[in-house]
């Protein structure tokens, strides 16, 4: 069974290589080569324990007195390096005012390995509310989460409806969904009898898949790979997002499936209701589509609706200049830093 699971799989990422005809390969031109992504390294570090024990890497980037906090969240199969534009450009537009604070999931990047029955979306909502208590216990918070990210932060809002009346001043929801994951986009072709064979594999025996990751890599990066980009990519971006997919665990790939596929935290939307949104995604998105956007940012009357024609998934990496503006015009919407200190930040 884990052999025909394996077998099929394999078809399932040989097609969607097909789909990855979309991005140009090999780019025009390659501005990124000289890039620095080991900036998040370098910033002040924290472990954050969680309720079940589990340790939670955070890295947090600040000013002596900050007046907010910006938590950002990042996706399945990614790490908080995946937020490195969003560090490296917004920390010189929001100056020493704004503490930019960022963690790895459970069982991605630095954090660590959690058990089976903890993969699920609503332990992660708790997982946000305890970096929060640990690194941010006071002062307004805006929540920018990505993927599964933003699924964390809708689960957060349906748990803790007081933090996010009190404290959270406004939420950034890129490239993911409230609900119906499972129905659309990549998640569809995973509800397939070959990748539950193999996921069984893996969950079955993860020493001796992870040993093997050459076969794991070619039917999962395909699949996450392809769905990362549009059009022109800079070599030297796929490498660096090939990198943190190829770096997360077998094991959690798999047992995260499986939660993304229950996903649903529509419940959590009133919380949000009142606050400033923003609502980003790409129109070529195959793990999130641009649908599931529009479905969210029609429940949030207050949400700015972004609409990138020319992105996938991976929309933060690809166009960051355009993402970290709608970051900015959120943070001024959202008055997290106080009239005045916006008047004086943005002129």
């Amino acid at each position: 069974m884990a052999t025909a699971g394996v077998l099929g799989a394999l078809a399932v990422a040989h097609a969607l290589r097909r789909v990855g005809a979309a991005v140009r390969w090999p780019a025009r031109r390659d501005d990124l080569r000289e890039e620095d992504f080991t900036l998040l390294e370098r910033d002040r570090a924290h472990t954050v324990t969680a309720e079940d024990g589990v340790a939670l890497a955070v890295r947090e980037c600040s000013g002596e007195k900050p007046v907010a906090t910006v938590v950002f969240v990042h996706g399945f199969c990614n790490s908080m390096e995946s937020w490195h534009f969003q560090r490296r450009d917004l920390e010189r537009t929001w100056g020493d005012r704004v503490r930019l604070l960022f963690f790895d999931l459970r069982g991605h990047g630095r954090s660590g390995a959690p058990s089976d029955e903890s993969c699920t979306v609503p332990q992660l909502g708790r997982d946000l509310t305890a970096v929060i208590a640990q690194c941010a216990p006071r002062g307004p918070l805006v929540l920018v989460g990505h993927s599964m990210g933003g699924m964390a932060i809708l689960a957060a809002a349906a748990q803790d409806p007081r933090l996010f009346a009190e404290r959270v001043r406004a939420v950034a929801l890129l490239s993911t969904a409230a609900a119906e994951v499972a129905s659309t986009g990549v998640a569809q072709l995973l509800r397939n009898p070959a990748i539950d064979g193999f996921r069984a594999a893996v969950l079955a025996a993860p020493a001796l898949a992870q040993a093997g990751r050459v076969i794991a890599r070619q039917i999962i990066t395909p699949i996450l790979h392809v769905s990362s980009f549009h059009g022109d990519v800079s070599p030297t971006l796929s490498r660096f997002t090939t990198a943190m997919i190829d770096q997360t665990p077998v094991a959690t790939i798999m047992k995260f499936l499986k939660a993304l596929q229950r996903h649903d935290e529509s419940a959590a939307l009133s919380t949000l209701e009142p606050l400033p949104a923003l609502v980003l995604g790409g129109v070529h998105d195959l793990v999130i589509p641009y649908r599931n956007s529009l479905a969210l940012a029609r429940q949030l009357p207050d949400a700015d609706l972004v609409r990138v024609t020319d992105a996938a998934h991976m929309v933060h990496l690809q166009y960051p200049e355009l993402v970290n503006a709608a970051l900015d015009r959120l943070l001024v919407r959202s008055g997290a830093l106080g009239r005045a200190r916006r008047k004086a930040l943005h002129g």
